[in-house]
């Protein structure tokens, strides 16, 4: 029987600190107060001072109410029933369905022992020419996206999960917006993909811990369906809320607060989850996409700063595209020689035009007279963010690449493109592409 405490040394915000013995982190209790029981983790051990973060707040709570510690951390339901499910950032129901209570899985383990995982080698098909052509996702990676508030991030998480190439989709909202938990929903269930999904979210009017606990949530389940065989992409949005909350607890814990008020070990942290992308040898993958949104568009932020140290790359979503430059993934060389023979020729002779666009328009905008090839590559660059970088285009590897073909083959001679003759002579299209 667990000893139960009925004095409480202090309240703040959604702290409570009890003197008590035998109690290790992350072990949860139940407050017990004249509104009735709330749940609470142990965040914090000082001797024995034991501080608990309250999931539904402190207000109510006074310090001669009853606290019983439960002897175990949080845990969460495994099993193929969760699919289809959406639940609370804490593993409670919220679509009204039965709660399940079998298979209890133990949250915010250790990531993957290093000697246990295998070098990535796959490529994770979405459809976004952005992605699949220029910056492929490799399974087992962990990419952020950088962004701004007001960008489509959520649309275009909701296309990926709709469209990527795996068995079962993990989708963590932290600090979503009630309008964008529905455009999650409604997006899953009109696209057919609620079968193969779970939905964790944890919305802004939610208690500030169940952010914290989102990702741990969504990352056990993950892992387990990977060691039963599947592969699994795990969708997070927004990291930056997730910091925030820290911040926001670390502050009420009086901690000495680190660079613009994160805590010290906001690293540790983000780390700690991102590094649970894993490729299982003989059974299943962890592939994690994580928007971080920066404040003022601001890359030197704590957030997206610690966040780059971390993830093999990132994808950066402007103007409602992902930008070829600053877009990064580090480990596409793993995959895209084995996908067509012209595909890491065709990436980088276009981005290379692309980029001469781009000059060529600020040429245009200073008022210099255009050259023939000025007006080629203004012709190109329209071309090429209409048909490869609106993330409204919606198609497989192998016709992005032929597109691309198509698009130099509308813009330009074949002796300009500085590709490869052998690859010209095998791919530079026949007849001349029309584009509307």
């Amino acid at each position: 029987m667990r000893k139960v405490y009925s004095r409480i040394e202090s309240i703040a915000g959604n702290v409570i600190s009890v003197r008590a013995e035998g109690v290790r982190y992350k072990d949860l209790a139940v407050v017990e107060s004249r509104h009735g029981s709330s749940l609470a983790e142990v965040i914090r051990l000082k001797d024995d001072l034991v501080s608990l973060q309250v999931f539904a707040g402190g207000r109510g709570i006074s310090t001669g109410d009853q606290v019983r510690f439960l002897g175990y951390p949080m845990r969460v339901a495994f099993s193929e029933d969760l699919l289809g499910r959406i639940f609370t950032g804490s593993g409670k129901p919220r679509d009204g369905g039965p709660e399940l209570t079998s298979k209890l899985i133990e949250i915010g383990g250790p990531s993957v022992n290093p000697a246990k995982r295998i070098i990535p080698r796959n490529m994770v098909r979405t459809g976004i020419p952005m992605i699949d052509l220029f910056n492929t996702l490799v399974e087992s990676q962990k990419l952020p996206i950088f962004s701004v508030s007001g960008e489509p991030y959520n649309e275009l998480l909701a296309r990926i999960a709709l469209q990527a190439e795996v068995d079962i989709i993990i989708l963590g909202g932290i600090g979503l917006k009630y309008d964008d938990y529905l455009g999650y929903k409604e997006a899953l269930e009109n696209g057919g993909a609620m079968s193969r999904t779970v939905f964790f979210v944890h919305t802004a009017s939610d208690p500030i811990v169940e952010a914290l606990l989102v990702p741990d949530i969504a990352l056990a389940v993950a892992e387990n369906f990977a060691l039963e065989g599947k592969k699994v992409l795990v969708l997070l949005s927004d990291m930056t809320n997730f910091s925030d909350a820290l911040k926001e607890i670390s502050i009420t814990m009086e901690q000495v607060p680190s660079n613009r008020g994160y805590p010290g070990d906001l690293y540790s942290q983000l780390a700690a989850r991102y590094e649970k992308a894993v490729d299982f040898e003989g059974a299943g993958s962890i592939t994690i996409l994580g928007v971080t949104t920066m404040p003022g568009d601001d890359v030197t932020h704590p957030v997206p700063d610690n966040t780059g140290y971390i993830t093999e790359g990132q994808f950066y979503l402007r103007n409602g595209r992902i930008e070829p430059f600053g877009s990064l993934s580090r480990l596409k060389q793993m995959v895209n020689g084995k996908t067509r023979e012209d595909h890491r020729a065709l990436m980088d002779g276009m981005i290379k035009l692309y980029a001469g666009y781009k000059e060529s328009l600020e040429k245009k905008s200073m008022g210099f007279r255009m050259s023939n090839w000025d007006n080629k590559l203004l012709k190109y660059g329209e071309l090429f963010e209409r048909s490869m970088m609106d993330l409204k285009v919606n198609i497989p590897l192998e016709k992005a690449l032929d597109q691309g073909w198509d698009i130099l083959a509308e813009c330009f001679d074949p002796s300009e493109t500085g590709l490869k003759t052998d690859l010209i002579r095998k791919f530079w299209p026949k007849k001349e592409a029309v584009h509307g």
